[in-house]
């Protein structure tokens, strides 16, 4: 199996919140596609993939023109190099974390044919086996807006009143939607309840983040989490 995906150079990646370094993604083409095809490409280690330029009428930041959005790019990946990064990265941040790409003429090749920064959108897997199928990506370029799913998690569990008192957390959403330029895209939003009581509600629009995110939602007042008191059991004992 090859393994010149390893010699990729390790590239910073700073958020907002957090600098993340990764593998920088190594793919070669392939020219047509189908299940034979793909099938075959598993069979030699590899990964199919697919990338594209998601419209966009806005140029990326210091003048970087926007991809065509007929620059799609039929590839595929080394399932060693993906295995190691989603062993890394769980989903669902896998999906809100931006990678550098580079496509080569071929395997083992010095010839870069395209790069730049990619978002994945999709992971397909076997339903059975839990294998991976494909993946599909989106040309991130600095300044393009994406809409991102970003994972909420929930800090202050082991410091929460309401908790304390028998209550419990109702995770009334996991995620946010959010339309944001691709060098802005949170990994994740962590909600704080460790000052929460019983009844208490944190809501979308009380949700910190960049000012360049734009919420997609009709509704900001709508709830993300609640404080609920435990049931009691009302039966009456039997006499």
């Amino acid at each position: 199996m090859s393994k010149w995906w390893r010699t990729a150079v390790v590239a910073l990646r700073k958020t907002a919140e957090t600098s993340r370094s990764y593998h920088t993604i190594q793919a070669i083409p392939r020219e047509i596609s189908g299940n034979r095809v793909s099938v075959k490409d598993r069979a030699q280690g590899r990964i199919p993939a697919v990338v594209f330029a998601q419209p966009n009428p806005s140029t990326g930041g210091g003048g970087t023109p926007p991809r065509p959005v007929s620059r799609k790019h039929l590839l595929t990946t080394e399932k060693r190099q993906i295995q190691s990064i989603l062993n890394s990265i769980e989903l669902p941040y896998f999906c809100s974390t931006t990678f550098p790409l580079q496509i080569r003429a071929g395997s083992g090749s010095s010839t870069l044919l395209e790069s730049g920064n990619v978002l994945p959108i999709k992971v397909h897997r076997d339903s059975e086996t839990g294998k991976l199928l494909n993946l599909v990506f989106v040309w991130a370029d600095e300044g393009t807006q994406l809409k991102v799913d970003v994972p909420i998690v929930f800090k202050g569990e082991d410091t929460c009143p309401g908790l304390k008192k028998g209550g419990f957390l109702n995770k009334i959403r996991t995620s946010l939607k959010y339309k944001c330029p691709s060098e802005h895209i949170p990994q994740k939003i962590e909600i704080d309840i460790s000052n929460l009581d019983i009844g208490d509600k944190v809501f979308m629009k009380e949700v910190n983040v960049h000012s360049s995110l734009e919420l997609l939602s009709k509704n900001e007042s709508l709830p993300i989490c609640k404080i609920v008191a435990a049931k009691i059991d009302s039966m009456k004992p039997t006499q």
